[in-house]
């Protein structure tokens, strides 16, 4: 009986400490400054061609409550939060079912946000997974209820939610879908258009008009189950055929949300923007945004991975000149995951590191002739510790090989030697010189990319290659106004000489190996089986580690760098090493259609030499085989030049 008393006491005190804790919480979000909701955190993103693509909260028709359709109103608080006027901002018995729903069925099939959540979250234009960013929201959900009514946070709610297809807000919907107002929606196009935010890639009736259909269901029943239409308005509804407006051929882009979310974070960085989003009263980013490129770049991911496959991808296509990204993805669907991979992830990058060391050979002596011997090799060092890489499926030529060879094959032995006879510091410090931020350290196997790099620095490395010897800074905003038109910031290009033009363009068509047939002997080239697909000419190098597959190539136009892998870093199969050059090739081959080749004249001081391509030696009659290589003038390579010999470094 004592402890039965004693338990209650105690169950009395929670009960007290929770409301006095309520009470006092509430009265201090009272107390708090008014948040400022239709123009709290209003971002508008443009394209390259001015046109909005993203607005954040607000939208640039805000309709009243009183004029948009009750079956609009109705269908939304059926689907998304039925207790809407009666509860706080948290709905606690439904957080309660929602989460022995989801510990009884093991996954997280029941959600429990509420619309004041939802709208608190949309205010925030990030999605950072983080106990700030819950607390943050939890705080704002707080002051939304204190310092506005139902109505009016009904109201800011459907005007900033994402109905597929850029089109933010209920206005902007009912127009794009059905070219009406808001205020005239049917039963049957409200109950449409309700099902769309909650996954505006799957849920458009112009993306999957039968998935649509589903979800339009769903809404009409949970309409019927609260008493808001009857059956018999729920058949009639449903059986009604829409006709859409909205263009059917328009892409529902789910990926350039991951652009959107790099645009954030880079404008969180630029220091004469106000840092915090909710006491500014709008901004106008102007991007760099390819509309066309990103279009071709999703579809180029969807047509080449399965979609029942957990395997991910990033990319970025960046130019070069100017470091102006055009098209960024972070992963397949934003929707499914908001991890961003192109800015947030670094992976290993395997043979992808490979031209930079060559290009730190090239100014050492080196030339595209010179050989090392392809052979099983184990490097001895002090303290008796030993290295033996190995090549790709263990093909060794045991015979000296050039230095183009061993471009073609994505030679390891050959990478290793070199990198040993340079100095392990030499690739560190190139590395730095072209752009890449990430800590590298000066090991053998570094050459074979074990070292772990983000996409866009291995772009920027690439960038310098490809605009023959400059370093560029990739960039997703080229300006941000104020709602008033005042310019805020601008950016402005700077380009650092480091790379000499001569050995770039030797580099660049080096590159042009890992394609080329002449290359065939005892294995071939890397990218071999993209060659009858290409209509251009493009510099293009691919990497594979146990765990990720990359494929980066460029012209002067473009550089596209395409990454894929796991999440968790499990390995890869052989059949998944395919997909990133085809989404390489793919996604370059839709950016220069109908253009002419963007490739690089050749400097006064270079000359192309009819060489042996495994040998490197200058071709006689006798040679089969025969490739122009190019080489600066009086380092061309002649008959009697004797094999280089790794040993004595003679």
């Amino acid at each position: 009986m004592k402890v039965l008393k004693k338990m209650l006491r105690i169950f009395i005190i929670l009960i007290l400490v929770f409301i006095v804790g309520n009470f006092a919480v509430y009265t201090y979000a009272k107390i708090t400054p008014k948040l400022q909701i239709k123009s709290a955190n209003s971002l508008a993103l443009y394209d390259s061609e001015g046109n909005l693509f993203f607005q954040g909260t607000g939208s640039k028709e805000w309709i009243a409550l009183d004029q948009i359709s009750d079956y609009l109103i109705d269908a939304t608080l059926a689907a998304e939060d039925k207790n809407f006027y009666q509860h706080h901002g948290f709905d606690f018995l439904r957080i309660l079912k929602a989460t022995y729903i989801n510990i009884t069925s093991g996954s997280t099939k029941q959600g429990a946000s509420t619309i004041s959540q939802q709208y608190a979250k949309n205010l925030f234009l990030d999605f950072d997974k983080t106990w700030k960013r819950k607390w943050d929201e939890m705080w704002l959900t707080l002051e939304l209820e204190v310092h506005y009514s139902k109505d009016e946070i009904l109201e800011g709610y459907l005007n900033t939610i994402n109905y597929g297809h850029g089109m933010y807000g209920i206005e902007n919907a009912a127009k794009f879908y059905f070219d009406k107002s808001a205020s005239n929606l049917t039963l049957a196009e409200a109950s449409m258009l309700t099902g769309i935010p909650k996954s505006p890639s799957n849920y458009s009736p112009l993306v999957n008009e039968e998935v649509a259909k589903e979800r339009q269901h769903t809404t009409l029943s949970l309409m019927v189950k609260n008493k808001m239409i009857t059956q018999k308005q729920m058949d009639e509804a449903y059986q009604e055929k829409l006709t859409y407006v909205g263009k059917k051929d328009l892409i529902n882009l789910s990926t350039v949300m991951y652009y959107q979310d790099a645009v954030i974070r880079e404008l969180k960085n630029i220091k004469t923007i106000p840092s915090s989003f909710l006491d500014t009263g709008g901004l106008k980013i102007y991007t760099n945004l390819d509309i066309e490129a990103q279009t071709n770049l999703e579809n180029n991911i969807k047509n080449n991975m399965p979609e029942d496959l957990e395997l991910e991808t990033a990319a970025v296509m960046v130019e070069p000149t100017t470091g102006k990204i055009i098209a960024l993805t972070g992963g397949r669907d934003y929707s499914s995951s908001q991890f961003n991979r192109a800015v947030q992830a670094k992976r290993q990058v395997g043979s992808t590191m490979k031209p930079f060391l060559y290009y730190a050979a090239l100014e050492n002596g080196f030339t595209t002739s010179t050989t090392f011997t392809s052979e099983q090799t184990t490097f001895s060092f002090a303290n008796d510790e030993t290295y033996s890489p190995q090549n790709y499926n263990e093909k060794y030529g045991n015979k000296p090989i050039s230095m183009a060879t061993a471009v073609a094959y994505s030679e390891n032995i050959y990478a290793v030697k070199t990198h040993m006879f340079l100095g392990e510091d030499v690739l560190v410090d190139m590395a730095k010189r072209v752009g890449i931020t990430s800590e590298l350290e000066a090991v053998p196997s570094l050459p074979l990319g074990t070292g772990e790099i983000g996409i866009i620095e291995m772009a920027a490395g690439y960038s310098a290659f490809a605009n023959e010897g400059y370093k560029v800074e990739p960039y997703l905003i080229s300006k941000v106004e104020d709602i008033y038109g005042n310019v805020l910031y601008e950016h402005e290009n700077v380009k650092e000489s480091i790379l000499n033009k001569s050995l770039t363009f030797i580099m660049n068509n080096l590159l042009t190996v890992t394609y080329d047939s002449s290359y065939i002997d005892y294995n071939y080239p890397t990218a071999i089986n993209l060659a009858p697909k290409m209509t251009h000419k493009y510099a293009l190098k691919t990497g594979t580690t146990n765990t990720d597959n990359w494929a980066i190539g460029y012209n002067k136009d473009i550089v596209t760098a395409v990454w894929v892998g796991y999440d968790d870093n499990r390995d890869l199969v052989a059949s998944e090493h395919k997909y990133a050059s085809n989404i390489w090739l793919e996604t370059m081959e839709a950016y220069e259609k109908d253009k002419p080749d963007a490739w690089y004249e050749m400097p006064s001081n270079v000359v192309g030499v009819l060489v042996d391509p495994i040998s490197g030696k200058p071709a006689t009659e006798e040679t089969e085989k025969k490739k122009i290589m190019y080489f600066v003038k009086g380092t061309e390579p002649s008959l009697d030049d004797p094999v280089f010999d790794e040993i004595s470094g003679q």
